[in-house]
């Protein structure tokens, strides 16, 4: 009995700027720092592979004074809002009713919300009363791969059910208006707001692409590396500059022995479907399977055109991928990074 994808959707916050156009609001926030510094911070926006972001805010009120709270209930009624959005669209696609979905995972780790966005969907789509839910915290930019690991174990144990796995996230809510670190600076200048979803089906009848296998990986002594610091100000951005370096090193342990655990090679390997962390990593990935042949095309352009949108930015480039309509029989890898610090891999058969 296999696991498919049956259809995968993005949503998008109303407000977006280009890149261009944030360079002038740079200028008020950094107003009294030191012109080298000033101009430091705007080459790490003009070098950041982004050339369009998108919020859940109004660009004036990302830089503006504003408490935890004030924030945190931004993200909130946002959340629900794209939650429900991109759920609807997804089944839409689907063509599936939302009384047919059987499970839910939601996931994002850019605000606090209790109860969780999955319970808000319950009664604004009228989901099942009996669904199983999932919300899931703290797993980052890893989640959304995360969230459909959970899903294929959950529908492989029951056949002939459908899931549903939902990441929102808003890395604009988490920008620290009085911290000019590298790490702050760098997050604002990688990281948008979006939604994606995802839906997987037991259903013999679905059809999509296949989940052959899944796996995690965890790196040891790496706690400290990504993550957020609860400050009375909000979530602060950690984020280490060893972080491409530590995948590097660690890539022929990620990707190798998972894909020979299933009989594959990396030249096997049709699609590779990763997370667009950041140009670094990005440009790391790259450089890593240029020699073999392989590009990374689609994850570069939804950095370009969306940024780093945490969890919810492997499944724009999943959707892109299958929006292209790969040939019955290729392959595809999927990979995303987060803290822990751990990669999420799933190896899929279109």
């Amino acid at each position: 009995m296999s696991v498919k994808i049956k259809a995968v959707a993005k949503a998008l916050p109303k407000y977006s700027r280009t890149t261009e156009e944030i360079l002038p609001l740079l200028e008020g926030w950094l107003t009294g720092q030191d012109e080298r510094f000033i101009r430091k911070v705007k080459k790490i926006f003009e070098g950041a592979m982004v050339d369009k972001r998108y919020s859940i805010m109004e660009p004036m009120e990302v830089f503006t004074n504003t408490s935890f709270e004030e924030r945190n209930d931004i993200y909130v009624r946002e959340v629900i809002e794209l939650g429900e959005n991109v759920l609807n669209k997804a089944l839409e696609k689907a063509n599936w009713k939302p009384e047919s979905l059987d499970y839910i995972i939601t996931v994002s780790c850019t605000g606090i919300m209790i109860p969780s966005l999955d319970a808000y969907l319950v009664n604004s789509l009228k989901l099942r009363q009996d669904i199983v839910r999932l919300p899931v915290t703290e797993m980052g930019c890893a989640a959304g791969i995360s969230g459909m690991i959970y899903a294929k174990n959950f529908l492989q144990a029951n056949p002939g059910k459908r899931a549903a796995v939902i990441a929102v996230e808003s890395p604009t809510a988490t920008f620290q208006l009085n911290d000019y670190s590298m790490p702050n600076i760098v997050s604002a200048a990688i990281f948008g707001d979006g939604a994606a979803c995802v839906l997987l089906s037991s259903h013999e009848e679905d059809e999509g692409p296949k989940i052959l296998a899944e796996d995690m990986y965890h790196f040891y002594d790496a706690i400290h590396m990504m993550g957020f610091k609860l400050m009375n100000s909000g979530l602060q951005m950690v984020l280490d500059i060893e972080v491409p370096e530590t995948i590097a090193s660690h890539f022929p342990d990620i990707i190798h022995p998972f894909l020979e655990k299933n009989n594959q090679k990396i030249e096997d390997i049709d699609h590779l479907i990763f997370h667009p962390g950041g140009k670094k990593i990005v440009q790391t990935v790259e450089d890593l399977f240029s020699d073999l042949g392989k590009n990374i095309n689609d994850t570069k352009e939804v950095l370009r055109l969306y940024g780093n949108m945490s969890s919810a930015t492997v499944l724009y480039v999943l959707e892109r991928v299958m929006d292209n309509k790969p040939k019955k029989g290729e392959k595809g890898l999927l990979l995303s990074f987060g803290p822990g610090f751990s990669a999420q891999r799933i190896l899929i058969e279109f």
